[in-house]
């Protein structure tokens, strides 16, 4: 994994979220270094979100984001309206991004956000070897 420093830690997003929030935020974060061993993380405390990718660039290396709310964890795909989502998970309705509320630990490990992830990941590598 690679973090870039100059924006902010892991741990600065996980303030002001509840304990159990904060399990389900560290649960995504594991769950994405489990299927793309090669992450680059870059952390805004300001928007309270921890984004991962391919590379830095936010828009166009980036594959998803993990955001802690009030009352759940938003799992935010980038590029989430060209993924398969079979389960109906997504939520959102912008020209791109989407969104998986996640309200607990089993959640986060559930086989359908895995493979939203999946899909997430090989899409934004792809589209990095073309680029």
């Amino acid at each position: 994994m690679a973090a870039n420093e100059t924006h902010g830690k892991f741990e600065d997003i996980l303030v002001g979220a509840t304990p159990e929030l904060q399990l389900v935020c560290k649960s995504l974060r594991q769950l994405i270094a489990s299927s793309h061993g090669g992450f680059v993380e870059v952390v805004w405390p300001k928007q309270r979100i921890a984004s991962f990718g391919v590379g830095p660039k936010k828009m166009s290396e980036h594959y998803v984001y993990i955001g802690p709310q009030r009352s759940h964890v938003n799992l935010g795909f980038y590029h989430g309206a060209s993924l398969a989502d079979p389960r109906g998970l997504l939520e959102g309705s912008g020209k791109e991004l989407r969104h998986v509320k996640i309200r607990d630990v089993a959640a986060s490990k559930s086989g359908a956000v895995k493979a939203l992830l999946r899909q997430a990941i090989v899409e934004r590598k792809q589209a990095a070897r073309e680029a």
